[in-house]
C-alpha cells in the first residue's frame, strides 16, 4: 500500500457543523479531537482500484472523556472550479454524501487518549458511481462522539481533494489538450545554521541538526534520495524537473566537509557532520549532473527586505541573487543563465537591482501578476527582467495560502502527507480533469512545491511517482524549464503588488537590528587598511558580516522569534571586533608621577591595519590628554602609551576600551588598576587658579561686609 509519511507533525481541525442549523460557536467548541492521518490508498483512482483505504489515529484533545467515537468517509461532488478547489482546501463546508457508515474507533477516549482509525472500502455499485466521472472529488474523514456534560456532534475532520483518472472499472478516456508542465524541486535549509564563519576561522554551526538533515531519514538527504530514484525511473519525470538550489545551503555543507565546530553553552565543539556532509554533496552532484539546475536567491533571503536594510542602496540585493558561481563551483553544472527564484514578487526597485546584477528572468507566483501573464510570462513595464509565473493554485494546495481572489485562506496545513494529497489534487484540476467549460485552462503548469517541504523520504517518492504517472497518463507533457523560458513572453505587463504583505514579510524589528549592524560592519571596513605583507581586503574582512544580513532577511525566519535570524549578523560583527583587544593588566600600575603615560598593550589579530581611538571609562581619577586615532598594524601586538594626567593621589582604577573612528567598540574593555602619588601639572594649575579665586571671591565678600557696616553707623550718628 502507498503509504503518507509514517511521521508528520500533527494538526488539530476545527470542526465544521455537523447537524443542520448548527452554528459556528457549536462547531468551535466541538473542535475537541485530533486526526492524523497514516495512510490513503490509492492516492489516485484510477479504472483498476477496486477499494479505498484510509488509516491514522484519531487523539482527544480536549479535557472531557467523549463516548463512542465514529468516523466515516464522506466524498463530494466533482470541483469544476477553483473556487471548489479553494473550498476543499480551506475545510469550508462542502455538499457531500456518505461513502460508508459510521465505523466505531473505540468506547471511549479519555482526554489525551488515542485510537486506531481503519476504514477500508469496496468501490463497487453505488459507491463505484460516486467516482464515475473523471476529476478531482473532496474526501472528507469525518469523526462525530459524544463529549461529556454534550450531545452528539462532529468533533473532528480532515478534507482533501482526490483525482479520478478513471471511475473504478470504466475506460479510461481519451485525452487531448494535455498542458505542458514542469516541476521545480527545491533544496534549501528549513533555516539557516551559520553561527559565525569569520575570516580564517573555521565554520561554526549554531546547533548541529544539519548534520542529522543530510543524512539518513533527514529532509535534505530524502530530498535527494527521492529525486534520484523517481528520475531514473521515469524519463519524463527526469525531462521536466529542475532543481533549485540555495548558494547559502551548499557553501555551508561545502565547509562542513573541512570540519567544523558547533556553538553551545560552554564553548565550541567538534561537529559530527563531516562525512555526512561528503556523502550528500556527492549523492547531489550525481543527482544534478546535466539537468535543469536554478538558483534561489543566497539563504533565499527576502529581497525587498535587503533594500530596507540600506535604504536607497540595492547591493546586499545584487549579493543575494549572485549565487550561481557558487552552485556551479560546488556542483559542476552551470545553473540556467541569468535566472532566479525569490520568494513573493519583488518590488520594482528590487527588480532594478536584479537587473543590474544580470538576473533576466524571476520566476515568481502568478497571482500576482496580471491575467496576460498567467500563460507564457511576462516583460515588467519599464523593466527588461521576464516574470515567469509559477501556478498559484497548485502552491496554494501544498502551502497554505489564499488561492484565487475572494476566496477563504487555505490553513497552513502542517501535515505533510495531506499537503502532498491536495497538491496532486491540484496539479490534475490545473491539468483539466474535470474542469468546466468556460474555465480557464493554461497552456503551460510550472509547478512549484513548498520551499521547505518538509516530509519522509517515502512521501517524496510517493509524490514524484504520481505526477510521473500523471505523465504517463498524459494529462500533463513533460516541458523542461529551457523550452519554457525560449518561448517569446507577452510584450509588458505591471510588476504586482510589490513585494509580499507585511504580515508575511521580515519582522521590522529584524530588519532594523541588521540595518544597525551593517552600519557598525561599514565603520569597521572604513577604519581597516590593506597591510601590503597580507594582502587581504578590509572588505573581505567585513564579508562574513554581509553573508549573516543576508541569512537574517531569509525567509525562512518568518514566524520565528527575531533574535534567532540576527544572531549570526551580531556574532560575526563580535567576531571581527574582538580580534583588536586591550590586553587586561596583570599588576597594579603605579604612575611615577601625575603626568606619566599609561602603557596599553594592544592585539590586533586581524589581516589587515586598523585605526581606532583610546576610551576611558569608570575614569574618576585619570584623564585622557587629547583625543586622537591610533594605527595598529595587522597580526601584531605592543605597548601603547597614553598620555594622560592624574586627577587625584591614591589608588584607582579605570577602564580602557577600543573603537573605531565611527564609534563601533572593538573588543572588550580592560580594567587597569593604578596608584598616583602625584596630581597632574594641569590640575595643581587648576587648583592653585581655584584657590586663588576662591580668596579674591572671599576677600570680595570681606570688604562689602566692612563696606556695609562702616555706612550703617553713619547713618545712626
Amino acid at each position: 500500500m502507498k503509504r503518507f509519511a509514517a511521521t508528520f507533525l500533527s494538526v488539530l481541525f476545527l470542526a465544521v457543523p455537523a447537524l443542520a442549523g448548527a452554528t459556528v460557536a457549536q462547531a468551535q467548541e466541538g473542535a475537541r479531537l485530533r486526526i492524523d492521518l497514516a495512510g490513503l490508498s490509492p492516492r489516485v483512482i484510477t479504472t483498476s482500484t477496486t477499494t479505498l483505504t484510509v488509516t491514522g489515529t484519531v487523539t482527544n484533545t480536549g479535557d472531557r472523556r467523549i463516548a463512542k467515537p465514529q468516523v466515516r468517509l464522506q466524498v463530494g461532488d466533482r470541483t469544476t472550479t477553483e473556487r471548489g478547489v479553494g473550498d476543499v482546501l480551506s475545510g469550508a463546508v462542502v455538499r457531500d454524501t456518505p461513502l460508508t457508515e459510521f465505523t466505531p474507533v473505540a468506547d471511549v477516549l479519555e482526554p489525551g487518549q488515542s485510537a486506531p482509525l481503519n476504514i477500508t472500502v469496496p468501490l463497487t455499485g453505488t459507491r463505484a458511481d460516486r467516482f464515475a466521472r473523471p476529476g478531482v472529488y473532496p474526501l472528507l474523514v469525518n469523526v462525530n462522539g459524544t463529549p461529556e456534560f454534550g450531545g452528539a456532534a462532529r468533533l473532528g475532520a480532515v478534507s482533501m481533494l482526490l483525482p479520478v483518472l478513471a471511475g473504478p472499472g470504466k475506460q479510461a478516456p481519451a485525452r487531448g489538450g494535455a498542458p505542458s508542465m514542469t516541476l521545480l524541486w527545491p533544496l534549501t535549509g528549513n533555516v539557516p545554521h551559520v553561527y559565525a564563519a569569520p575570516y580564517g576561522s573555521p565554520m561554526v554551526l549554531a546547533d548541529d541538526r544539519m548534520a542529522a538533515e543530510i543524512s539518513g531519514d533527514g529532509r535534505l538527504n530524502a530530498l535527494v534520495t527521492s529525486a534520484a530514484s523517481a528520475v531514473r525511473g521515469n524519463s519524463n519525470l527526469a525531462k521536466s524537473m529542475c532543481f533549485a538550489l540555495d548558494p547559502d545551503l551548499l557553501a555551508t555543507i561545502d565547509a562542513m566537509t573541512r570540519g567544523y565546530l558547533v556553538h553551545t553553552d560552554t564553548g565550541n565543539v567538534d561537529g559530527k557532520g563531516v562525512e555526512a556532509a561528503k556523502t550528500w554533496l556527492t549523492e547531489l552532484r550525481a543527482l544534478v549532473g546535466g539537468r535543469c539546475v536554478v538558483a534561489l536567491p543566497f539563504a533565499d533571503a527576502d529581497l525587498d527586505a535587503l533594500t530596507r536594510i540600506r535604504p536607497g542602496d540595492t547591493s546586499l540585493v545584487t549579493r543575494a541573487a549572485t549565487g550561481a558561481a557558487t552552485i556551479q563551483e560546488l556542483t559542476d553544472v552551470t545553473p540556467q543563465t541569468g535566472v532566479l527564484w525569490p520568494d513573493g514578487t519583488p518590488s520594482a526597485s528590487v527588480l532594478g537591482a536584479l537587473s543590474e546584477a544580470g538576473v533576466r528572468t524571476v520566476l515568481t507566483d502568478a497571482g500576482k501578476l496580471a491575467p496576460d501573464a498567467a500563460g507564457g510570462g511576462v516583460t515588467v513595464q519599464g523593466s527588461t527582467v521576464r516574470l515567469q509565473p509559477t501556478d498559484s493554485l497548485i502552491s496554494a494546495a501544498m502551502t497554505g495560502v489564499p488561492t484565487v481572489p475572494g476566496s477563504v485562506t487555505v490553513p497552513a496545513t502542517t501535515e505533510r502527507a495531506v499537503a502532498s494529497q491536495n497538491g496532486l489534487g491540484a496539479l490534475a484540476f490545473r491539468a483539466g480533469l474535470g474542469v468546466a467549460a468556460g474555465q480557464p485552462r493554461p497552456d503551460h503548469l510550472l509547478v512549484a512545491p513548498p520551499r521547505r517541504w518538509d516530509a519522509s523520504a517515502e512521501e517524496f517518492t510517493t509524490y514524484l511517482q504520481q505526477v510521473g504517472g500523471f505523465l504517463d497518463a498524459g494529462l500533463v507533457t513533460a516541458t523542461g524549464l529551457p523550452a519554457l523560458l525560449a518561448a517569446a513572453p507577452a510584450t509588458s505587463g505591471p510588476v504586482g503588488d510589490g513585494g509580499p504583505p507585511p504580515a508575511t514579510g521580515v519582522d521590522p524589528g529584524v530588519v532594523s537590528t541588521l540595518a544597525d549592524l551593517d552600519v557598525k560592519a561599514t565603520g569597521l571596513a572604513s577604519a581597516m587598511q590593506l597591510d601590503p605583507t597580507k594582502r587581504v581586503k578590509p572588505d573581505d574582512v567585513v564579508e562574513p558580516v554581509r553573508l549573516a544580513e543576508l541569512r537574517g532577511a531569509s525567509t525562512a525566519w518568518r514566524g520565528l522569534p527575531a533574535d534567532a535570524a540576527t544572531t549570526n549578523a551580531q556574532a560575526e560583527l563580535i567576531a571581527i571586533s574582538g580580534r583588536v583587544t586591550v590586553s587586561q593588566p596583570k599588576q597594579t600600575i603605579a604612575l611615577a608621577s601625575g603626568n606619566s603615560p599609561l602603557p596599553v598593550y594592544v592585539s590586533n589579530d586581524l589581516p589587515v591595519g586598523i585605526n581606532a581611538r583610546f576610551t576611558l571609562n569608570n575614569n574618576t581619577g585619570l584623564r585622557l590628554e587629547g583625543a586622537k586615532d591610533w594605527y595598529f598594524p595587522a597580526s601584531g601586538g605592543k605597548n601603547y602609551f597614553l598620555p594622560v594626567e592624574a586627577l587625584r593621589a591614591g589608588r584607582f582604577s579605570v577602564d580602557v576600551s577600543l573603537s573605531t573612528p565611527t564609534d563601533t567598540p572593538l573588543g572588550s574593555s580592560a580594567r587597569f588598576e593604578l596608584t598616583s602619588t602625584e596630581y597632574g601639572a594641569i590640575t595643581i594649575i587648576a587648583t592653585v587658579a581655584a584657590g586663588v579665586a576662591l580668596l579674591l571671591l572671599a576677600s570680595r565678600r570681606i570688604y562689602r561686609r566692612i563696606k556695609d557696616a562702616r555706612a550703617g553707623r553713619d547713618v545712626v550718628a
